[in-house]
C-alpha cells in the first residue's frame, strides 16, 4: 500500500531524516517505533503530504505519488489522526466530526439532525457512547480522542497513520480501539501505529520498523522478535531492568498525608487514603475513574466539597495551590503542554515559576539566579537541551517531562503527585524519569502515582491503590499486586 524509499529531510541545522526506506503492505498494522526526535513526527507528515521531503520517493498504491497537500493525501485514503488534536472546543462532538464533509439537505444547508444522527451511529459502532450534541470542550481527554478517530472514520481510509493514540485513553478504551483497527485491517485498510508502549506493538502490530537519528534500524515481524530486542534497536544499547529496585527501607509509620472521606463534586466520593514518606503510591482504575480528580483536588487545583485533608500534622477543610506549594507539595498533571509548561517561555523560566519569589530582587526577575538553578537542574535530571534559555517547545516529550517533574522535586518537600509521569514518552526517558521517582522516594518523599500503564504500576509500586467511579475499591501490597487483581478491582463493584 504505502512504500518510501530513501526519504531524507533537513530542517535548520538538524537533519531530522537520512535515507528511511518504509513498506506497509495492505491489510496489515505496521508499529513505528522510536525515541522521542528518531524522526517518527517527521516521517508521518511527509506521508500525509504536510511536509515534501528533499530527497526520496513516494509509492501509494503501487503508484508514484508527491503530494502536494494533506487534502491531496486526505483524498487519496491517507488519514492521520495526530498526538496533537485538531478539534474545535465550541463546536458539538457531531460538527467536529463531519467537518469539511458536512451532511446537506435537498437545498445545499447543513443538516444538523442528520448530522448527528449519523455521528452517533459512528461512535456506536466505536463502542463509544457520547452525546452528539455535547461540545468538544465539556469532553474528557480520552472522548476528544475518540472524536479524533471517529473523524478519520468518516472518509474513504485506506491508510489510517495513529500518532500515539493510546496516550489519553485506557482499558476498556484501548480494547475497543484495537478491536476496530483490526476490523479496519481485516477489510483491507492498511494502518501505521506509532506508538512507545511495546505491549501495544504485541499485542496488535503484524510488524514493527524501528527509528533512530532520523535512521531506519530495521523492520521485524513481531512475532520474531523479543521486548529485549527492540528497546535495544531503540536506544543503541541494552536498558537492562527497565525498573530501579524497590528500596529496602521501610515507610515511616506516620503518614505525610492523610485524607478522611473527601468528595469532589460528584467526580470522588468518600476517599479515605495514607501517604508514607518513602514510598510509591501507585492510582489505578479506568479512565474516568475519578484518579486526576482526585490529584487535583489534594493539590487545591478543583475545590473540595467534603472531608478532610490532614498534612504534615496540620487539618484542612480547604485547599489551595498556593497553599499545597507552601506545605511542600507539588503536582504532576496529565497534560504537560496545556496544564504542566509554559510552552512560549524557556527552561530557566519554567524551572522557577512555582517559586517567584527565590529569583525576584525588588520586583524584577534575577534572570542570572534563575538561569543558576536552570543549569543545575538540567545537570542532575540529565535533561537534553542547548542551556537554560532553551525554549520548552523545542524539546522532546520525555525531556519536557523531565522538566516538569524536576521544577516540583525541587520545591517538593512532603508529597509529589505525579499524574501519568511517561504519558507519550520514548523507553529511554521512561527509565530516566523511573530513577528519578525512586531516588526522590529514597530521599524522604511521599509520591502519589496516578498511571494507566498495569506494567508501570507494577514495576513502580510499593502500594497500589484502586479506583472505580470515583470510590477506592481495594489496596494491594506492589508486591503481591497482579495485573489480573487490580483489574478485577478496577471493575468491582462494591467498594472498600
Amino acid at each position: 500500500m504505502l512504500t518510501l524509499k530513501g526519504i531524507s529531510r533537513n530542517f535548520p541545522g538538524v537533519r531530522a531524516l537520512s535515507g528511511v526506506n518504509l513498506e506497509v503492505r495492505r491489510g496489515e498494522i505496521h508499529g513505528l517505533l522510536g525515541e522521542n526526535g528518531a524522526g517518527k513526527s517527521t516521517l508521518i507528515k511527509i506521508v500525509a503530504g504536510a511536509l515534501a521531503p528533499d530527497e526520496g520517493e513516494i509509492s501509494f498504491d503501487d503508484r508514484p505519488v508527491s503530494w502536494s497537500s494533506p487534502r491531496e493525501a486526505k483524498l487519496a485514503g491517507v488519514h492521520v489522526v495526530y498526538q496533537e488534536f485538531a478539534l474545535f472546543p465550541q463546536l458539538s462532538v457531531a460538527e467536529n466530526i463531519y467537518l469539511g464533509n458536512e451532511r446537506r439537505n435537498a437545498l445545499g444547508l447543513v443538516d444538523l439532525r442528520r448530522t448527528r444522527r449519523d455521528a452517533s451511529e459512528l461512535m456506536k459502532k466505536l463502542g463509544v457512547s457520547l452525546d452528539p450534541r455535547a461540545s468538544v470542550a465539556s469532553l474528557s481527554v480520552a472522548d476528544q480522542q475518540m472524536v479524533e478517530i471517529a473523524r478519520a472514520m468518516t472518509h474513504n481510509v485506506r491508510l489510517l497513520i495513529l500518532d500515539e493514540p493510546t496516550a489519553v485513553i485506557a482499558g476498556r478504551e484501548v480494547a475497543l480501539l484495537f478491536d476496530r483497527l483490526r476490523r479496519l485491517r481485516n477489510a483491507g485498510v492498511s494502518v501505521l501505529f506509532i506508538s512507545h508502549r511495546l505491549d501495544e506493538i504485541f499485542a496488535l502490530c503484524d510488524r514493527v520498523t524501528i527509528l533512530k537519528d532520523g535512521r531506519l534500524v530495521g523492520t521485524q515481524d513481531t512475532a520474531d522478535v523479543t521486548r529485549e530486542r527492540l528497546i535495544t534497536m531503540m536506544v543503541g544499547r541494552d536498558l537492562g531492568d527497565l525498573f530501579p529496585p524497590r528500596s529496602a527501607a521501610t515507610r515511616t509509620d506516620q503518614p505525610v498525608l492523610r485524607t478522611d472521606t473527601i468528595s469532589i463534586g460528584d467526580r470522588v466520593r468518600d476517599v479515605s487514603i495514607e501517604l508514607h514518606a518513602g514510598e510509591i503510591v501507585a492510582l489505578a482504575g479506568m479512565v474516568g475513574a475519578g484518579r486526576s480528580d482526585l490529584a487535583l483536588g489534594l493539590f487545591g487545583a478543583v475545590p473540595i466539597s467534603s472531608g478532610t485533608l490532614h498534612i504534615a500534622g496540620k487539618r484542612f477543610a480547604a485547599m489551595s495551590p498556593a497553599r499545597a506549594i507552601g506545605l511542600g507539595m507539588g503536582l504532576v498533571t496529565e497534560d504537560r503542554k496545556s496544564q504542566g509548561l509554559a510552552m512560549l517561555l524557556d527552561i530557566a523560566a519554567n524551572m522557577t515559576g512555582p517559586a517567584l519569589g527565590e529569583v525576584t530582587r525588588h520586583g524584577m526577575i534575577d534572570r542570572e539566579r534563575e538561569t543558576s538553578i536552570a543549569a543545575r537542574e538540567i545537570e542532575r535530571y540529565r535533561i537534553a537541551c542547548r542551556g537554560p534559555a532553551t525554549p520548552v517547545a523545542t524539546m522532546s516529550g520525555g525531556n519536557q517531562q523531565k522538566v516538569v517533574i524536576a521544577r516540583w522535586a525541587r520545591l517538593c518537600r512532603s508529597v509529589l503527585i505525579l499524574d501519568e509521569p511517561t504519558r507519550g514518552v520514548d523507553v529511554g526517558a521512561k527509565a530516566e524519569i523511573y530513577r528519578i521517582m525512586r531516588e526522590l522516594a529514597d530521599s524522604g518523599l511521599a509520591i502519589l502515582m496516578i498511571s494507566s500503564e498495569l506494567t508501570e504500576v507494577l514495576g513502580m509500586a510499593d502500594r497500589v491503590i484502586v479506583m472505580r467511579e470515583g470510590r477506592i475499591t481495594g489496596e494491594l501490597p506492589g508486591r503481591e499486586a497482579t495485573e489480573e487483581s487490580i483489574m478485577h478491582l478496577a471493575t468491582s463493584e462494591r467498594a472498600a
